[in-house]
């Protein structure tokens, strides 16, 4: 009797996953459409990160103060290092503030 529970909760659970999946990725891939990578403009216009140069370090700052991450800027991981490196300088020598309200 014990085998014949488990068969059924087995085929329950099999049954979900092979009606979900199916719609479920022809319902993303509907919605998503083309997915255009981004790019490192550091490493294609061959910039550098520079704390002097604030109007630069806005454009990787929020309105609220924090660094925006790789995935929505398109930076690289060294070059995000690089940023956010030379960002917390900027604060500290009074280039950008640390916070706007």
């Amino acid at each position: 009797m014990r085998d014949d529970q488990d068969n059924s909760r087995n085929y329950d659970k099999d049954d979900r996953d092979r009606s979900g999946s199916g719609s479920r990725d022809r319902r993303f891939s509907s919605k998503r459409g083309t997915f255009k990578k981004k790019v490192c403009k550091f490493c294609t216009q061959n910039l550098t990160a520079d704390y002097k140069n604030p109007d630069m370090l806005r454009r990787y700052v929020t309105e609220r103060g924090k660094i925006l991450p790789s995935r929505i800027t398109g930076n690289c991981a060294k070059h995000q290092r690089a940023l956010t490196t030379e960002i917390k300088r900027a604060r500290v020598l009074a280039y950008l503030p640390f916070d706007r309200k």
